[in-house]
């Protein structure tokens, strides 16, 4: 049995019908968020990320009160876990068209789980995935619902002692993690690749941007090629949920343990 639970417009165990949108096109958005202690996480950077993707693709947000009603509901023993809220068009009739009737608006608590503390404490070993994301600048940097690359790249591994998955875009640039952003330092430089064609730009990705000076590093969005990365000094692994990861094996090279991902780990949790 799932140890989710969830709200579709409130309402406890709802049902999605197969008319809605994000079933039938993946016309939506969601986020994911980290709760401590029945609280969301870094939650006013996270609604903002919601409404904004909201405005890309025409969809109506609803208020930052409302999600915070359901996450509060979902959450009112005061634990600890996963937030995911999802956002689509709504139910429509069959066929690409748009219709106004309504956005349909899901919450669901999970349990925090996947993210084992050696991952932390000793890096990570990551796999060079073969299927390439395609260029659509008008979806670049949203994370909406159809994530078919990701799920495809996933399905490339199955050792379990590899923890996630590097994609590169149809010009071989380094673009994201399967369900991570991509920072890498040479020296001083802290880059992360360019999101404007394709890729998620995570909300963890922007705040180790703004973090990044007061570590004596120098940000920088830029193209990323994977001789770039192999080169580099260090190569971070981040998402919303276990802040950020060394990678220490990597496509024939093997990286020692450095500390510049628990010490923004340490920041990012402050």
């Amino acid at each position: 049995m799932s140890s989710s639970r969830f709200l579709i417009n409130g309402i406890t165990d709802g049902a999605i019908s197969p008319l809605d949108r994000g079933f039938a096109y993946g016309d939506g958005i969601f986020r994911t968020l980290r709760v401590l202690q029945g609280q969301p996480q870094t939650w006013a950077a996270h609604y903002a990320k919601l409404a904004s993707d909201s405005a890309r693709l025409g969809l109506t947000c609803p208020e930052a009160s409302i999600w915070r009603e359901e996450i509060a509901s979902l959450f009112a023993d005061k634990g600890d876990g996963v937030a995911k809220l999802m956002l689509t068009r709504g139910i429509g009739e069959r066929g690409y068209a748009a219709t106004d009737n309504g956005v349909t608006r899901v919450v669901m608590r999970s349990p925090l789980s996947g993210y084992p503390q050696k991952n932390a404490d000793e890096g990570i070993r990551v796999h060079l995935c073969t299927i390439r994301l395609a260029h659509q600048p008008l979806l670049a940097g949203i994370k909406h619902l159809n994530r078919l690359e990701n799920v495809l790249a996933r399905q490339e591994w199955s050792d379990p002692n590899i923890s996630e998955g590097i994609l590169l875009d149809q010009d071989n640039l380094v673009i994201e993690g399967v369900m991570s952003n991509i920072f890498v330092r040479s020296g001083k430089i802290l880059i992360t690749p360019n999101l404007e064609r394709c890729g998620v730009a995570g909300i963890t990705r922007q705040r180790i941007l703004e973090i990044a000076p007061s570590l004596g590093l120098l940000p920088s969005v830029a193209p990323l090629s994977l001789p770039d990365l192999m080169r580099a000094d260090e190569v971070l692994m981040c998402n919303s949920l276990y802040g950020a990861w060394q990678v220490v094996d990597f496509n024939g090279r093997t990286w020692p343990l450095g500390q510049l991902a628990a010490r923004l780990r340490q920041i990012l949790q402050e």
